[in-house]
């Protein structure tokens, strides 16, 4: 298998982290959590960011230990065993597939309130231009997503400055319900999805047992200060009741404070964020098919690297086709929380294999170790099991059960692909023979 170029290093790889996780969920889902928990959505945001947090720790000591593209794959292949891990690699192709489709709706939605583009032909023309870039190559990729990165950073910290003359203008403890900040928090959690994604990146990374852990930890607390920052000021300026309303929050924001023409300006801020995570979102999940074929785990094909650009393409051609299709669901908050219930079943199996792996390879080295155990017993990782698992739970019912079909058509490609591969060997022993 052809191997990647590694090319990123910390600073590259805490902007791709910082530029994912902020176009991911506060420029497209902010308004629809508001709806959820009313004025106290910032207390959501804590939630699922603390949640996030823990989970990311998790992240941190394993990729530290198996710096590969393949990530969770490989991670839970040497704690839970291949078949587990197998239906892990498959969860977070599609997750990485739903979150590319939620983001691409988003960008569709602001879109949309600047011009009569529909919604889901502009949804689908920016997968299919994300796919093209990162057929480019991952140094062009991220070099464009750190100007990107940058431009929606700025937009943010826009919000937050034309809000200060509003805070303190409402109740920030009004609460729809508490059922709803908790429904929220878990909608929320998309808006964080991406700090994960870092670690497929390793096999690109410079030092990368080192520099992934590190990346990824300083994602996550950047992003959740701004993230506090902005769903504070959001319902400052308009109120739980009009943000909810809103297909494109942040924009309605400046417009109340700074005239349409800033509308126009924040809008135009807003497609570049949910472009720059679209784009980030497509390469990391084209990484976790490269991977798992390099693994012997999916067709050979999906791990051929173009020779001219370093990229694995057949993967990334894969990823985008199945973007495209989960945004003929429609529902940005129906395709969000279906992308949020894939990775909160990934993320369980993750938190599992930190505890496994303490036990089973304990002298194995570690770049990075999740603090506060007792004895061998990371304390951590059971915590963000059980919080995770509490999360997916506030998950309803309909979207659950398109998780669980996803998780049977898995069973039928593992099945058909592992009974396909048993007559290859065969054959191949045969003609060897």
């Amino acid at each position: 298998m052809a191997k990647l170029r590694r090319v990123l290093g910390l600073f590259e790889l805490t902007i791709v982290g910082v530029g994912i996780i902020l176009g991911a969920g506060i420029y497209a889902l902010v308004g629809k959590a508001a709806g959820l928990a009313g004025n106290a959505v910032w207390m959501s945001f804590i939630i699922a960011a603390v949640i996030s947090g823990i989970t990311g720790l998790s992240y941190a000591e394993l990729s530290s230990m198996f710096p590969k593209a393949a990530a969770e794959y490989v991670y839970t292949r040497q704690g839970l065993g291949k078949t587990v891990a197998w239906f892990t690699g498959w969860l977070l192709i599609l997750a990485g597939a739903t979150a590319a489709s939620t983001v691409s709706l988003g960008f569709a939605g602001y879109l949309n309130a600047m011009t009569p583009v529909p919604m889901t032909t502009a949804a689908i023309v920016l997968i299919v231009v994300m796919s093209i870039i990162n057929f480019m190559g991952v140094k062009q990729s991220i070099s464009l997503a750190v100007i990107f990165s940058i431009i929606e950073a700025l937009g943010l910290f826009l919000i937050i400055f034309v809000a200060l003359p509003h805070i303190g203008s409402i109740n920030y403890f009004e609460v729809k319900s508490v059922t709803g900040i908790f429904s929220a928090a878990a909608l929320i959690f998309f808006a964080f999805i991406g700090f994960e994604e870092l670690v497929r990146l390793a096999e690109e990374t410079k030092g990368a047992r080192k520099i992934v852990p590190r990346a990824l930890i300083l994602a996550i607390i950047i992003t959740t200060i701004m993230y506090i920052l902005v769903s504070l000021s959001a319902v400052s300026v308009l109120g739980w009741e009009r943000l909810s309303a809103s297909d494109s929050p942040l924009a309605d924001v400046a417009s109340k404070t700074l005239g349409r023409n800033t509308s126009i300006i924040m809008s135009a801020i807003a497609l570049v964020a949910t472009f720059d995570t679209a784009l980030l979102v497509l390469l990391a999940a084209s990484r976790i098919a490269y991977g798992m074929s390099g693994e012997g785990s999916l067709p050979k094909i999906l791990s051929y690297v173009n020779p001219k650009t370093g990229s694995p393409s057949v993967a990334i051609a894969t990823v985008g086709l199945l973007a495209v299709l989960f945004v003929f669901m429609g529902n940005i908050e129906k395709v969000g929380y279906l992308a949020d219930s894939l990775i909160f079943i990934s993320f369980i199996v993750v938190n599992l294999c930190v505890i496994q792996l303490r036990y089973k390879q304990p002298k194995s080295r570690r770049g990075f170790k999740v603090p506060f155990n007792i004895g061998k017993f990371p304390v951590l990782p059971l915590v963000g099991i059980v919080t995770t698992f509490f999360l997916l739970m506030n998950v309803s019912y309909d979207i659950l059960s398109y998780s669980v079909a996803l998780l049977m058509i898995g069973f039928v490609v593992y099945r058909f692909f592992k009974d396909n591969k048993k007559e290859l060997d065969k054959a191949n022993f045969r003609r060897l023979s």
